[in-house]
């Protein structure tokens, strides 16, 4: 396959609590006031990502894969997962609060619904005042109390609660009770899966009026009962060079704070490798070709690649890759 970074259409999901910082800040062409996140790279069945740019215009990434497995995934990436790209990638703009959830782990999540568990992370990219996330319980509580506060209505006074700003980073296993909060808009980094539990919704109504549906028996050997202070992500942001973020077995990230070009041989990697723009504007470029990315777009590039030159004079890049 023609080894260039590729481009996808962004799919666009309205939200009950979606707002309109993909619009203003990210640019995304988008008229609705409540769209909630923008799918940049996904083969979720029903919302596959289409190829915007170069030769391949038009193919979907699962075509791609099909046809050139180890080219685009990497041959250790196409050992493990077959033909399922791994990962999926969005940004998310919370303007009111989220439910609150978790994700089933990897054996529960193939048990009950044949997919993958959902391990993700977050990379705060904008917060309004005082925005925060919920994530994890304040202290140790039992199946049993836990329960008991649904049944009182009283689970938030179990959860922790964490204010946030830009470049805050967050490691969101599974089981963990959690919610992004009203004023957050992040990017983030997730298992293929769209597998939720949703445990608790403000009571609020969507738009025919009706209440959204609960998982509240199905959460209950999901959650994570115990306080662990394991979610919040120290990493450097040392400029003009590759910081790690998060290394788990679903993906790997590093940060990339740029002032100058930055050329990596990426022979040895074995892996795609995908770019995030959380702020300026780059240009990446591989043996068939290049093109550019500014703050909310995303690149892949396929793991026949075997050098990646970023040419910029100010951005920050997510890098991932498996």
């Amino acid at each position: 396959m023609n080894a260039y970074p590729l481009k996808f259409y962004p799919i666009l999901k309205e939200r009950l609590w979606g707002g309109k910082k993909l619009q203003t800040v990210l640019e995304k062409k988008i008229n609705s006031d409540i769209t909630g996140e923008s799918w940049e790279v996904s083969t979720v069945e029903g919302d596959i990502s289409t190829v915007a740019n170069g030769s391949l215009l038009g193919k979907t990434l699962q075509e791609l894969i099909e046809q050139n497995p180890e080219d685009l995934l990497g041959k250790s990436v196409y050992e493990r997962f077959g033909k399922e790209f791994p990962i999926l990638i969005k940004f998310i703009d919370a303007k009111l609060d989220l439910s609150i959830q978790l994700h089933p782990n990897d054996e529960l999540a193939k048990e009950r619904h044949n997919s993958f568990g959902k391990t993700e992370m977050w990379y705060i990219m904008n917060a309004d005042d005082d925005a925060s996330l919920i994530v994890g319980f304040n202290k140790d509580v039992t199946k049993e109390e836990y329960a008991q506060s649904l049944e009182d209505d009283k689970l938030l006074e179990l959860l922790n609660y964490e204010k946030v700003k830009e470049g805050d980073t967050f490691f969101i296993n599974t089981g963990k009770i959690h919610a992004i909060g009203a004023g957050v808009m992040l990017a983030e980094i997730q298992q293929t899966s769209d597998i939720t539990y949703r445990v608790f919704d403000f009571n609020r109504r969507d738009k025919e009026g009706n209440l959204r549906e609960l998982h509240t028996e199905q959460a209950l050997d999901a959650i994570d009962y115990q306080r662990k202070d394991d979610f919040k992500v120290d990493y450097a942001k040392e400029v003009n060079h590759v910081n790690e973020m998060v290394d788990c077995p679903y993906f790997n990230t590093k940060y990339l704070n740029l002032s100058q070009d930055l050329n990596q041989d990426v022979t040895e990697r074995d892996s795609f490798t995908i770019y995030m723009c959380v702020d300026g504007v780059a240009t990446i470029e591989s043996e068939g070709g290049s093109e550019s990315i500014k703050k909310g777009e995303t690149l892949l590039l396929p793991a026949k690649c075997a050098t990646i030159n970023i040419q910029t004079t100010g951005a920050k890049l997510l890098e991932i890759t498996i």
